[in-house]
């Protein structure tokens, strides 16, 4: 099942795109984090509400109404968001992120752990957060997108409902030059929840480009990993080109570190091969 993806990797004609569940593996506190601080600092008594009710993107769009601003979050998440080098350092997923030498990797996270862990490994990198970035692109030089904004940026940040809202028309810089690396590259999925709306409209959208030009079967082919098997989610996201990766018999936890060096030695396994030949 991994040959394609593997083979796409080596011809490095494969995009990684990492959401919040890889930070989470070196300690990122989670969304439920975020909802009890702004709680917290609105005096908000989260026990009126359902555990449904309240998401942090309505919670975020609140806290930018009463406070004018969401730089002050962005403050507090940048501070809680950073995971010491030595953790970085230690963390095998980065590390495998890293030996897998994608060209291009896009993350919705707004912390700096791939970069932190990129200079750690001693890779170079250019970042891009806005089309002015975008200019900065270097013939060899592996790509950090992040789709989402950056702590550097309070205006690049996407939290809120209305910044989610806004980005469904898929038209901003970063959204055209992410349809542009799709369109002719494997994308491999590590790290997502597929609550995620936003996810789920991007995914939507690229199947119906291939769809709309008439050129579906010649769609490189994708790949999500997801930490538990489930057939409904399965079914759906195939439907939209995409092949679910999971690691089965193995604890959730373990589940990406797993996978990821299972993809590395395959990799390199494919490269001694073609060495000998």
């Amino acid at each position: 099942m991994l040959d394609d993806l593997v083979a796409a990797i080596r011809k490095r004609q494969a995009i990684l795109f990492a959401g919040a569940g890889v930070s989470m593996t070196v300690g990122l506190p989670s969304w439920n984090t975020l909802i009890e601080h702004v709680a917290d600092e609105l005096e908000i008594d989260l026990s009126e509400f359902r555990g449904t009710e309240l998401n942090h993107l309505t919670l975020a769009e609140y806290y930018r109404l009463k406070q004018g601003s969401i730089g002050p979050l962005r403050s507090w998440m940048d501070r809680n968001w950073s995971i010491p080098e030595e953790a970085l350092k230690s963390s095998r997923v980065h590390e495998l992120i890293c030996k897998l030498e994608f060209p291009i990797v896009y993350t919705t996270n707004f912390d700096r752990n791939l970069e932190t862990s990129f200079e750690l490994h001693g890779r170079e990198y250019v970042k891009i957060v806005n089309a002015k970035d975008i200019a900065r692109i270097q013939p060899g030089v592996p790509q950090i997108v992040k789709y989402h904004g950056d702590f550097d940026d309070d205006s690049s940040i996407v939290i809120a409902e209305t910044d989610y809202l806004d980005r469904l028309s898929f038209e901003s810089p970063i959204d055209i030059k992410f349809r542009s690396d799709a369109l002719g590259k494997t994308i491999l999925f590590i790290g997502y929840s597929m609550r995620d709306l936003n996810i789920r409209f991007l995914l939507h959208r690229l199947w119906k480009t291939w769809v709309d030009s008439g050129y579906e079967r010649d769609r490189p082919q994708s790949y999500i990993f997801m930490l538990r098997s489930n057939p409904v989610e399965q079914a759906v996201l195939e439907q939209w080109g995409l092949q679910v990766l999971t690691e089965k018999d193995c604890p959730s936890e373990q589940a990406l570190e797993t996978f990821l060096a299972k993809l590395s030695k395959a990799v390199e396994g494919a490269d001694d091969r073609e060495t000998r030949t």
